[in-house]
């Protein structure tokens, strides 16, 4: 069983689950892409699978299960991916972990117009004020969202944020890879 604090609905709990096993693997990792799963429907259907990830003598009834897919192809923008995605009908949900930088609010005024997103990327990559963040965003079909964010200074259990509007564009981006 994972160190994941008891969260009021099983989306906040995958969300959790995922950042402190992503958070274990340290800093710098590429984007990881994740399938949730039923976890119920997971133990009756597929009970090998289930007794591989250490379900079968889980006595809850509810909940979802992450199940980290392959590497997400390097070099090929984010969008671009997410975007050839199709999940078969068992997968409830999907959520993605990544990490960026981050300006503040108050620095916005002070970005260059015009820039190439290249040039954009340095610039920000070069601001004193950035931070690097690492968003766990999860949708499911339903259109329910959960998001958590850690921030590399603050990288502790304690101090990730949850919430499902802290990144609408991610979610968007998720959600829209179960459009039929």
């Amino acid at each position: 069983m994972s160190n994941t604090p008891m969260a009021a609905n099983p989306l906040t709990r995958a969300v959790l689950e995922i950042d402190e096993y992503v958070s274990g693997l340290g800093w710098d990792q590429p984007a990881r892409l994740f399938a949730l799963v039923d976890t119920a429907r997971l133990r009756s259907q597929e009970p090998s699978l289930a007794a591989q990830l250490g379900l079968e003598n889980e006595s809850e009834t509810t909940g979802l299960t992450p199940i980290e897919q392959d590497e997400l192809p390097a070099g090929k923008p984010l969008d671009d991916f997410l975007g050839t995605i199709a999940w078969p009908d068992a997968v409830a949900g999907c959520a993605l972990s990544v990490e960026r930088l981050m300006l503040p609010p108050s620095a916005e005024a002070q970005v260059p117009q015009n820039l190439s997103d290249a040039k954009l990327a340095q610039w920000v990559a070069q601001h004193p004020e950035r931070q690097e963040v690492r968003m766990t965003v999860a949708v499911l079909r339903d259109g329910s969202r959960e998001s958590a964010l850690r921030l590399r200074e603050k990288d502790s259990p304690s101090e990730v944020l949850t919430g499902p509007d802290l990144v609408p564009g991610l979610a968007d981006a998720l959600s829209a890879t179960f459009a039929d």
